[in-house]
């Protein structure tokens, strides 16, 4: 099953726009833009992950909501 019909983990209803590829829990891997968004402003924002949009989604958000940017990366494989 390809990202793309997935839904977000943590709501169950969004699609996907992010996912992370270094989950504490394997249940929540795929998040949709307002539970990332969420996930950012709480200060729990996602270090190791792959955009499922194919455009910086995570990115802009981990921008206008986070100031640690630099410590998180984006995956490319």
């Amino acid at each position: 099953m390809g990202a793309h019909s997935r839904k977000c983990d943590w709501c169950g209803a969004g699609t996907p726009i992010v996912r992370d590829l270094q989950p504490v829990n394997a249940a929540y891997q795929y998040w949709c833009v307002e539970c990332a968004r969420a996930l950012i402003i709480k200060g729990d924002p996602i270090e190791v992950y792959r955009e499922l949009e194919g455009e910086p989604i995570y990115g802009r958000l981990l921008d206008e909501h986070c100031a640690l940017k630099r410590f998180y990366s984006f995956a490319s494989v």
